[in-house]
């Protein structure tokens, strides 16, 4: 016997997720942006520091220690789809009538 599903389940194709390899690659993009911004911090820290900008290396070694959290917490976002849109309700109006 087959299980039925309640009336106000409705699955809408808008709705699903990326498939899993998409998912992945995006959220590998998204870690390795915010590792190269990582790593460009590092760098300008230590020519800021070089060049003799006081106040310019320390803000850019915190960002540098701050940023490896939110690549993490990035990276484990899924993407999902979501519309807003309300669908109309057929059951009162079937499509089609009864057979004569």
């Amino acid at each position: 016997m087959a299980k039925q599903r309640p009336q106000d389940d409705v699955v809408r194709i808008t709705t699903v997720g990326t498939s899993r390899a998409q998912d992945i690659a995006t959220r590998q993009r998204r870690y390795l942006l915010s590792m190269s911004l990582r790593s460009l911090c590092f760098v300008g820290a230590v020519i800021a520091g070089l060049a003799g900008i006081g106040w310019l290396w320390p803000i850019l070694i915190a960002g540098a220690l701050i940023l490896p959290y939110f690549a993490v917490v990035l990276a484990n976002v899924s993407t999902m789809r979501n519309d807003t849109f309300e669908l109309r309700r057929t059951i009162d109006h079937p499509e089609l009538g009864p057979r004569r």
